[in-house]
């Protein structure tokens, strides 16, 4: 399949409002300004989304407003004992009040919810701050702290806009940098988790919406270091049109190496047991084992939000754009199955 790399910033829109420069790109060059949509509130989705993992736990941070619905999430794992505590606050017809920004760059989003507050903060260099402070996460205990995630210079993110076939005024916008360094520290559990430079890594999710009528996402990232290299990928599909370019992309040392199509493979009968996922190009091949689950679901007047998250490790081969073929085992990531009706 030919994809359409776009190498320059672009509006999302042309000069009569239409959406036009579909396609992908190796950094965030698709400009969204949410005033520009004819869309209504309540069909636009607007997601920040990270993921952070020392060699003991994983932490997923989340602020998601689909009009509708709106929340802010917080999942923990513990890859030592296998367990996992989460916290969801939900807020019920935001309509964007939980102003997340236009754009993925320089920006402050700072958000309290019940006593929770989570803090997102872009720096120079491409860096980012988390800040958390949920006080009854677990059975009361409190979960607090501050990390710091580093990019090398020169990476390169995903990033792809893609339209739905008879839905003219739908799209889905995405922005994947999974290639991020970690330090600092979270209080968890009365327990301090430290998270060092060069086994702690972190992946920045960025997405915005305008829903068609339903659609299922499936979506996997991962980071991790082997063999003294840095890698880390993005992967995933939906029913949106994705013939101008596919959100499936390598990264070795923070360079992007583009991926065509890519196919998750999932036992019905039990998600928990290996998933394997292949590339119509044969350039990939990798299996996710998962290590624990965590369902969520929303449902209010005609719309639902269905989400299915697992937390595991990943193992695999991939063709580099040179013809390198690398090979890689037990990199820690993200899986996930959400499914929308409007």
């Amino acid at each position: 399949m030919t994809q359409t790399e776009i190498t320059a910033p672009v509006s999302i829109f042309n000069e009569l409002g239409d959406l036009c420069n579909f396609g992908w790109a190796r950094g965030p060059f698709f400009h969204y300004d949410r005033s520009l949509l004819w869309t209504p509130r309540r069909l636009i989705s607007e997601s920040e989304r990270y993921v952070i993992f020392s060699p003991t736990h994983l932490f997923a941070f989340e602020i998601w407003d689909t009009g509708i619905f709106g929340h802010i999430s917080i999942s923990a794992v513990s890859f030592l004992d296998k367990k996992i505590s989460g916290k969801f606050e939900k807020c019920l017809l935001p309509m964007g009040t939980l102003e997340l920004p236009n754009q993925s760059e320089n920006t402050v989003i700072k958000k309290t919810v019940n006593d929770n507050l989570m803090e997102f903060i872009c720096v120079e260099d491409g860096g980012r701050i988390i800040k958390v402070d949920a006080p009854r996460i677990n059975r009361g205990n409190r979960l607090r702290g501050e990390v710091v995630l580093t990019a090398q210079g020169g990476s390169q993110s995903i990033a792809t806009l893609s339209p739905w076939r008879r839905q003219k005024d739908s799209f889905q916008l995405i922005r994947c940098s999974p290639w991020y360094a970690v330090e600092g520290v979270m209080q968890f559990e009365n327990t301090p988790l430290l998270f060092n430079r060069g086994r702690s890594w972190g992946i920045y999710e960025w997405t915005r919406t305008a829903r068609p009528k339903k659609d299922i996402r499936y979506w996997a990232a991962a980071c991790g270091m082997h063999r003294g290299q840095q890698i880390g990928f993005n992967v995933g599909y939906c029913s949106a049109d994705s013939a101008a370019g596919t959100e499936n992309a390598f990264f070795a040392d923070g360079i992007l190496h583009k991926l065509d199509q890519v196919t998750f493979r999932i036992s019905p009968a039990n998600w928990l047991s290996p998933w394997r996922f292949t590339s119509n190009d044969n350039r990939l091949e990798m299996t996710f084992v998962p290590v624990r689950q965590n369902s969520y679901q929303n449902n209010f007047l005609f719309h639902l939000l269905r989400s299915r998250q697992f937390f595991g490790f990943f193992s695999g081969k991939v063709i580099l754009d040179n013809g390198d073929a690398l090979r890689f085992n037990n990199i820690a990531g993200i899986a996930e199955r959400r499914k929308t009706y409007n």
